[in-house]
């Protein structure tokens, strides 16, 4: 029997517009740049990864330029003329030539699980372990930093069906402007949506002690890394009648174990790039619920490639608690797919076709990649 190989690997940059400015606490993003990976096997199955991360730089220590170095320089040539079909022993070699660059690796990985799954004539969910729903509730983030402009906004979602859930990004400004930005959208949603807060780390353990309770009060459900340790996470916990989410300090499966054992978070904040690929993140996922610790499908504001593997892992898991917040691509005002996504009734639709189930517009794509970037390894 012939061995699949992969043949060549091309990455690309593509950047694309957002619809309005995204305000984090660390940094404020004015579009969003994906790092397009794809792999070429020799059975002719050619599958499609992205790397994304939110806002360059300011963000963690990777970017979409660092990405693409990363598989150029060290990640294409190890995998070149290897088995395309074995994933995990492929991911496992790379892993012992390139330490860390957990985004890069998500993204190559992505690419092979798609080719597989084309391959076999499969969804990716069923290349990890088969999925238990076909739809999946996803939260928008109100990131414009104006309260009138993010409720008109919420409302708009609300009126469309598309989202229930929202996400505050607060932690830029002083902590009673955040806070009571907070509770007038809140007493403005009332019972008909459901209202976070992510503070991106910006609070110290002092900050988040005084602002917690007075979140709770104003309604919001869920705070999302209030600070910048695990150790301050563990300090807060079980001191609040509001629920507490890991997400930059969750990065693979080893800090997963950590911040459990520690009692360090009541919720998990699962991202597929921050994980290190697909089945990092669902090792993290099977940590939290042994652990007791709920689930969240997170987001790096990535565009569809990653949003629909981030989709077929979350619809694979056995509990969801939280829901997901797979955005991405409604951010973006470029429809980059020959079909695109099904955002309805306040859901995301998983794809059945083979592999992550979509077709790239490569036209659209030629339009928004940077010139002279485009990288073939053989």
């Amino acid at each position: 029997m012939t061995t699949t190989t992969i043949e060549r690997i091309e990455t690309s940059l593509v950047d694309l517009p957002t619809i309005r400015p995204h305000k984090l606490s660390v940094a404020t993003m004015y579009g969003q740049t994906m790092m397009l990976v794809k792999v070429y096997c020799s059975d002719g199955v050619v599958g499609v990864g992205e790397g994304t991360t939110i806002a360059g730089m300011a963000y963690g220590p990777e970017s979409p330029e660092s990405m693409k170095l990363a598989i150029d320089a060290y990640l294409a040539p190890a995998a070149i003329g290897r088995d395309a079909t074995r994933i995990q022993e492929l991911m496992a070699h790379i892993g012992k030539l390139v330490k860390v660059n957990h985004f890069a690796k998500s993204a190559l990985e992505t690419a092979l699980l798609d080719a597989h799954g084309k391959r076999l004539g499969v969804p990716v969910s069923e290349l990890l372990g088969g999925r238990r729903r076909d739809r999946l509730p996803v939260a928008w983030t109100l990131a414009s930093g104006d309260t009138a402009r993010d409720i008109d906004e919420a409302e708009s979602m609300l009126a469309a069906r598309r989202h229930r859930i929202f996400k505050l990004k607060i932690g830029a400004k002083d902590l009673r402007t955040d806070i009571g930005h907070v509770a007038k959208i809140k007493k403005t949603m009332g019972d008909r949506a459901s209202v976070r807060v992510d503070v991106n780390m910006a609070w110290s353990e002092t900050q988040a002690s005084w602002a917690i309770p007075a979140l709770a009060d104003a309604g919001c459900e869920l705070v999302e890394q209030p600070v910048a340790s695990a150790a301050a996470m563990a300090c807060l916990m079980r001191r609040f009648p509001v629920a507490l989410m890991a997400d930059e300090i969750l990065q693979g499966p080893e800090s997963a174990f950590e911040i459990a054992k520690h009692g360090g978070a009541d919720v998990f904040a699962i991202k597929i790039e921050q994980s290190g690929g697909l089945f990092a993140a669902q090792r993290v996922a099977a940590i939290a619920d042994a652990a007791g610790i709920e689930l969240y499908g997170g987001t790096m504001l990535e565009g569809a490639v990653s949003t629909l593997a981030s989709a077929h892992l979350f619809a694979s898991f056995a509990n969801l608690q939280w829901g997901t917040e797979l955005f991405g691509p409604l951010l973006i005002t470029e429809e980059i797919l020959t079909k695109p996504l099904d955002y309805s009734d306040f859901e995301l639709t998983v794809p059945n076709g083979p592999g992550l189930g979509i077709e790239l517009d490569d036209e659209k794509i030629r339009r928004f990649t940077r010139d002279g970037l485009k990288k073939v390894i053989k």
